[in-house]
């Protein structure tokens, strides 16, 4: 059996499709068109027809990973940043929509939580007892694997670090509203977007995270000054994490975990946050890279079969 993941993002959509032995046979990417959730049906059904036709495929299962959680009181979707996707039945009208073709029920999981199980099990995070994955890209995810075992808790929102306030907050730190209804959620200081509007307030320059950083290693201070602030604000939170839950490594993902200097200067400044004489947890960048969300989406599908 084939084991087809897609991978919901705030600007891409991919699908790949892996053998029994976990290689990859198929991997491909179109833009989300995230202001319509039909269009979103549409797009996902149509990767996943175009997919099974030019493999030739007639049983497969099928995991979506998505920016969001499903509401374990109503099957519908809850906590998406692409908000469209709020209280819809995204599962039940692509199982109608796709009916002909699966015959298999397909998955739905946190597109944080397929990333940490990806990493987990054969990525950065391999051969360590727990993981805490983190996303840092459109959105701000997170998800904890414990000995191989994805968490979800009762409300489905575990590793949700994203929308808790920065711990030790200075002057600089802007309260940004959040579209979940608060301010100043770490989604709105440590995203790509949340970067940009911090900095835009800070410099009135609206860059991303990589022109940032170009400028910075052409020595530019402002851009410097930027990045500076950036790091503390993720040493900062990511030491809260070590605090509550001490996990055994740390991997990162997403567009902004391609900042150079992370690896660096966040352990380095995590340690005066974190409540011991001496912080030895790894710091490290998914192995996967961008592919690590849709792979754990696959073998979510494949484990539901």
């Amino acid at each position: 059996m084939l084991q087809f993941g897609i991978d919901l993002g705030g600007t891409k959509t991919e699908i790949i499709v892996l053998d029994p032995q976990g290689n990859s046979l198929l991997r491909e990417r179109s833009a989300t068109p995230a202001q319509s959730y039909d269009a979103i049906v549409a797009n996902i059904a149509a990767m996943v027809e175009s997919a099974a036709s030019r493999l030739g495929c007639h049983d497969f299962s099928l995991g979506i990973g998505i920016p969001g959680a499903v509401s374990p009181a109503s099957g519908l979707i809850k906590n998406a940043n692409t908000t469209c996707l709020i209280g819809r039945d995204l599962q039940g009208d692509l199982q109608k929509r796709l009916q002909l073709l699966l015959q298999r029920p397909l998955v739905l999981a946190n597109d944080a939580d397929c990333f940490a199980l990806s990493e987990a099990s054969d990525g950065s995070g391999a051969g360590f007892a727990s993981v805490f994955a983190v996303i840092i890209g459109t959105g701000c995810g997170g998800g904890w694997v414990i000995n191989g075992r994805l968490l979800s808790g009762p409300n489905a929102i575990a590793g949700e670090w994203g929308h808790n306030p920065l711990l030790w907050r200075d002057a600089s730190d802007s309260e940004i509203d959040c579209y979940c209804g608060q301010k100043g959620c770490l989604e709105t200081l440590l995203s790509g977007p949340g970067l940009r509007q911090q900095a835009a307030q800070e410099t009135g320059l609206s860059l991303s995270a990589q022109e940032w950083n170009t400028l910075a290693e052409q020595q530019d201070p402002q851009a410097q000054a930027v990045l500076a602030r950036y790091y503390r604000r993720l040493a900062k939170a990511l030491a809260g994490v070590i605090n509550l839950i001490d996990p055994h490594v740390i991997v990162l993902g997403g567009g902004v975990s391609n900042l150079p200097g992370i690896y660096q200067e966040v352990p380095a400044l995590w340690a005066d946050y974190v409540f011991s004489d001496t912080v030895s947890t790894p710091l490290k960048q998914a192995l996967h890279g961008d592919s690590s969300g849709v792979r754990g989406a696959a073998w979510l599908g494949a484990a539901a079969c």
